[in-house]
């Protein structure tokens, strides 16, 4: 063995074609520093985004990233090649929370509770095995609640940032879409990030040419503003720990965000069976495990004021377009995010991304977020002929995305996303024991196809 443990690959230099670098080899460290960087650049823009569109510190999200990465890889023993970054998926809790006069400590406080349920789940998979997922999570519930989570944060683009500065927003959005669409290989991984750079940059230079902008600014205010503000960049050092802070806890927060379980399970389930796809190499047996160390870690980061984790997609596209899997990669990546997060100048430059840039972004990442629910559907061959597959689905997701509430009490109410995804699960479950108890047999709802509750996919025994 070489190095910490990693077996050097061939002569460490050549790939032959077919050939992959394996979890627990390395090709020579020079090479592994580099694609330990180029994994960095390939996750930046979506951890970056994350944080500031939750009014977390960038910084401390980057150096928690790279925390959590090294945690994963010591709790899944280097078998799984996965970098652990800034989750999407609270960005909607995020808001609410907000709506509801909720501060940052609020949210990482509803984050660290979700983590430790989520670790709670990898437990319990670990135990049971991975066939427990598919149980309590069939596609039709998993897809609907990665769907309304996604098309939930529609009105924070539509009042938020796009009003900020329209036409930015507009050149922004175009920019990052013929970017998702025309490049390809690692430049496609990273086509968020260019736009966020284009969006930075145009920014820049209308400021210059076209002066202040008359419009609403990140209070809602509307103001004759700069569309880039520097004086954060200039008063932070080049050096310095990102800023903390402790977590408070508040049960309707937490309520809000229990709901992201559902999607952070069925994420980290698709990623390790990604992975496994493309080792050649079962990871049934590390599910589990995989989502206790992106719980603990979630816990770990939240606990400092940071924000949640979870497995980059970003990543995984990288090894497959370098066919190199070496966790060894994944280590020099975590160490770069350390480094990277000790640079307080460097998290002012990102928070002061313009509003109007991230609506142009943002546009194009919640509609991916909700679709991505679709995919799961498309996938599986979920079909919504199947009452027991429409009905749950389609009352949840119009809950979700239409803000409905229900009030329980004076000081209780529920809605928008925990709502919809309890409507859903609830739903879906409940309906499924009732109709196979009157063993009812239903007739289409929308066009012909399987007339049994668990035709193609809903089918979960």
């Amino acid at each position: 063995m070489a190095g910490f443990g990693w077996k050097l690959h061939g002569d460490g230099r050549h790939l032959e074609p077919g050939e992959v670098v394996k979890p627990g080899e390395r090709l020579t460290w020079g090479r592994t520093i580099g694609l330990g960087a180029q994994h960095v650049v390939s996750m930046i823009g979506a951890c970056f985004v994350a944080p500031v569109l939750m009014g977390l510190d960038p910084g401390l999200a980057l150096m928690a990233s790279g925390v959590a990465t090294m945690l994963f890889m010591l709790m899944t023993r280097g078998r799984i090649p996965s970098y652990l970054g800034s989750s999407l998926s609270f960005v909607g809790v995020s808001a609410v929370i907000a709506g509801q006069g909720g501060d940052a400590g609020t949210l990482t406080g509803a984050m660290l509770v979700v983590g430790a349920c989520l670790a709670g789940c990898g437990i319990a998979i670990h135990i049971l095995g991975a066939r427990v997922i598919h149980a309590v999570l069939p596609p039709p519930v998993t897809g609907a609640v990665v769907m309304l989570i996604g098309f939930n944060l529609a009105p924070v683009t539509a009042s938020t940032y796009w009003p900020q500065d329209q036409w930015t927003a507009l050149a922004t959005m175009l920019f990052t879409g013929l970017a998702l669409v025309v490049l390809r290989g690692f430049w496609s991984r990273i086509a968020i990030f260019l736009g966020l750079l284009f969006g930075y940059a145009l920014s820049w230079v209308l400021d210059r040419t076209a002066g202040q902008i008359h419009s609403a600014g990140g209070s809602g205010k509307i103001t004759d503003h700069w569309r880039i503000d520097f004086s954060g960049v200039a008063k932070a050092d080049w050096i310095g720990l990102p800023t903390f802070h402790a977590p408070n806890f508040s049960a309707s927060a937490i309520l809000v965000a229990l709901p992201v379980l559902v999607a952070l399970v069925a994420e980290n389930a698709g990623h390790v069976k990604a992975v496994g796809e493309m080792t050649g190499d079962s990871l049934d047996d590390k599910m589990g495990m995989a989502i206790v160390a992106d719980g603990t870690a979630t816990v770990l980061s939240t606990a400092v004021g940071g924000p949640a984790t979870t497995t980059y997609a970003e990543n995984i596209g990288v090894m497959a377009a370098t066919r190199v899997y070496s966790t060894a990669a994944y280590t020099a990546a975590a160490v770069f995010a350390l480094l990277f997060g000790l640079c307080p100048k460097f998290g002012a430059v990102v928070a002061a991304i313009p509003g109007g840039v991230l609506g142009g972004i943002t546009v194009i990442l919640y509609g991916m977020i909700g679709l991505l629910g679709a995919q799961i559907w498309i996938r599986n061959k979920v079909d919504f002929t199947v009452p027991l597959n429409l009905i749950p689905a389609a009352a949840g997701i119009v809950i979700a995305i239409g803000g409905v509430s229900l009030k329980i009490s004076d000081n209780f109410e529920l809605g928008g996303i925990a709502l919809g995804t309890l409507i859903v699960l609830t739903g879906y479950h409940s309906l499924r024991w009732l109709s196979r108890t009157a063993g009812r047999r239903g007739a289409p709802l929308l066009d012909a196809g399987t007339t049994e509750y668990d035709g193609s996919t809903g089918k979960d025994d």
